[in-house]
């Protein structure tokens, strides 16, 4: 081992000690020392088949590679990549399903001196397409399975090598390619704002900070043993890759999507996986199909990351991992790999529910930052920034971009900084918590929201199993708050149930306007949560506490039509509470100047905010209509609606706030 643990300051002694139960006394690890950063993935990799080459390498259900049968198998690859373009840097499209052929590609593009651009073979064609475009690619790598829609993609002009056609009896030697750390080593292409794919291009030598930080830090271990559930495509699938394999330690891929839960779990079990790595969610639906804790023994580490962490999420893990298994949580990005961690053992307490990111890794500064690029001080709330020498070398063919994101701009050896677009509070101890994406931040009536707070809170009810909150425009096009969660079990909490618990932690304009049930929250192909797969609002009646009621004579029939309308509700019962069915101040205003329309009434308008329900405003009104208003008074009461401020029309509704709580 290096003088790493000492050199790592910025934890505190807790985490410190924590971190260093990674260190188990079995493990044997592969020496890594700092400068040799400064090389290229294929001498590293070469360096471990030397010393390691009957050891697991990668292994499948169907494939099982030894460092020396992978190595081989790669230089078939770059032989004929070598033959198709030459040792010119370029790119070169990788297709293939999650597995051991495509990791054989990787190291065969990589040790040709070319960099590669990863397909899943399950992408639509469209963006694929984008994606091969946008790449300026001329060659496609392949296996039989995906050759079909290389194929395709191939009519632009590409030329393509299916691996699987390769002659097994060509030569093993390794090729001699000079290839220098700062040369890129692959293009990982994720969701651009315009709707087009950014590539976010990566060197060699940001490749092999992580695996000498990720080996350090996790004590990666020639006896362990880890699972490959996040996409081999993505970036943080590539990182498991590298530090595994570079390390010395075995692979396991495996694709959730085609294979399943139950397999995993099996894989997990049979295979005696020592370091796990998947989003939150994943690991949920897995610990479902777990049933008997022993199975999990071997794993010393469980990694979680892509998506936040809950305190649930820590309490699952103290139920259902064994005593000297740890968790991690971090906060990462594929501009900029892991930016800061925490460890959890079986003593680790979350406090207010709010579960933090931890502390930066190493090599990497955290800054929180405000709209002008000021810092902001501790427990303020900023946009996170890092500052490092190894991040991303910038996006590919897009300039502008890398100039607004990356400041100075990627140069050589040089630290930059990075703004992730994410928003983080720094305790005065240097813990970073995260509080969401920039993009999903939600302004509401004038108040900016950070729907990760209100995230929060729900998972605070017992039966919240996941949620999420975005903003959403309802038919009258006015911006309001939707939160979809899953319950924890059978049992669904009502509408008012989690409308309670909200109200005891938040202010009422960060309480949602509709709380949506569903069996599971769509997700992404690396599993974070789909927000564009949530399914739109029906219009459908909330699940309240209070059973249905309809209107039992014309006035309550026709207020609760118009209370419908404004609140785009299907039906309204006439005992339903104004605020469980999504109402706030503004349309609260925008039903009594209806009601004022309607019935022409002289009623005072406080009572008529008051009057949370049907029923309350209906009896209100047949108690004052013997009085016609003429339309100047009309009128008059109107435009004092209409100059009503938000807070104005809070106090008006305090009332019916106060009848609330007593209700409850």
């Amino acid at each position: 081992m290096s003088d790493f643990s000492q050199r790592v300051t910025n934890l505190p002694p807790e985490q410190q000690g924590i971190r260093a139960k990674c260190f188990h006394p079995t493990g044997t690890c592969v020496e890594f020392k700092e400068e040799e950063i400064e090389q290229s993935i294929p001498e590293r990799f070469e360096k471990i088949v030397r010393l390691y080459p009957n050891r697991p390498a990668v292994k499948t259900s169907t494939d099982n590679l030894t460092f020396d049968q992978l190595n081989n198998a790669a230089n078939r690859v770059t032989k004929a990549i070598l033959r198709a373009g030459g040792e010119k840097p370029e790119p070169v499209v990788l297709l293939f399903e999650q597995g051991v052929p495509a990791i054989v590609a990787i190291l065969g593009v990589l040790k040709a001196g070319k960099f590669y651009v990863p397909l899943d073979a399950s992408l639509s064609l469209g963006r694929s397409r984008d994606i091969l475009a946008d790449s300026t690619a001329n060659l496609i790598v392949t296996n039989t399975k995906s050759l079909p829609t290389a194929a395709i993609l191939a009519q632009s002009g590409c030329q393509v090598i299916n691996i699987d056609d390769l002659e097994d009896n060509e030569s093993k030697e390794n090729p001699d390619v000079s290839i220098t750390p700062e040369a890129l080593a692959y293009i990982v292409y994720t969701s651009g704002s315009t709707g087009q794919p950014k590539g976010v291009a990566q060197s060699h030598r940001y490749v092999l900070y992580h695996v000498f930080e990720y080996g350090e830090s996790f004590h990666i271990s020639l006896e362990d043993r880890v699972s490959l559930v996040f996409p081999w495509t993505l970036n943080g699938g590539a990182n498991i890759i590298y530090s595994t394999l570079l390390n010395g330690a075995a692979l396991f891929p495996f694709d959730v999507k085609a294979e399943g839960l139950e397999r995993l779990a099996h894989l997990l079990v049979d295979e005696e996986i020592t370091i796990y790595h998947s989003t939150a969610t994943v690991l949920r639906q897995l610990l479902t199909i777990i049933n008997s804790d022993e199975q999990l023994q071997s794993l010393r580490l469980v990694r979680l990351g892509g998506e936040p962490v809950t305190e649930a999420d820590i309490l699952l893990y103290k139920r259902r991992f064994a005593r000297d298994c740890l968790m991690l949580n971090s906060l990462a990005a594929t501009e900029a790999g892991t930016i800061s961690r925490y460890f959890f053992d079986k003593e680790s307490v979350v406090t207010n529910g709010n579960v933090p990111v931890g502390y930066p890794a190493y090599g990497k500064e955290i800054l929180l930052l405000d709209d002008d690029g000021n810092a902001v001080g501790l427990d303020q709330i900023g946009e996170i920034a890092v500052k490092s020498r190894y991040l991303c070398s910038g996006y590919w063919r897009r300039r502008d971009l890398t100039t607004a994101k990356f400041s100075p701009s990627p140069s050589i050896g040089e630290a930059q900084i990075y703004l992730t677009g994410d928003f983080g509070r720094m305790t005065p101890d240097g813990c970073l918590y995260h509080l969401g994406r920039k993009d999903f931040q939600v302004k509401i009536r004038g108040y900016r929201i950070e729907v990760a707070e209100i995230e929060t809170a729900l998972l605070q009810h017992e039966d919240v199993k996941e949620v999420t909150v975005v903003g959403r425009e309802d038919q009258q096009e006015n911006k309001q708050l939707v939160a979809y969660f899953v319950p924890a079990g059978k049992h669904t909490p009502s509408v008012s149930q989690l409308r309670k618990l909200l109200n005891q932690k938040l202010p009422d304009y960060m309480i949602p306007s509709a709380f949506v049930a569903l069996n599971a929250l769509p997700l992404t192909p690396n599993g974070k949560i789909r927000r564009q797969g949530l399914p739109d609002l029906d219009g459908s009646r909330p699940n309240l506490d209070t059973p249905f009621v309809a209107p039992r004579n014309l006035i309550e029939e026709k207020l609760a039509g118009l209370w419908a309308e404004v609140l785009s509700l299907k039906e309204v019962g006439v005992h339903d509470h104004f605020f469980d069915l999504g109402g706030h101040s503004l349309t609260a205003t925008r039903v009594v100047s209806r009601v004022i329309k309607q019935f022409q009434t002289e009623v005072p308008l406080q009572i008529l905010f008051q009057s949370p329900t049907v029923a309350d405003m209906a009896a209100v009104i047949a108690e004052h209509q013997a009085k016609k208003l003429g339309d100047n008074e009309i009128e008059a009461i109107l435009a004092e609606l209409e100059s009503l401020t938000d807070e104005e029309a809070k106090l008006l509704l305090a009332g019916a706030g106060e009848t609330r709580h007593g209700r409850d």
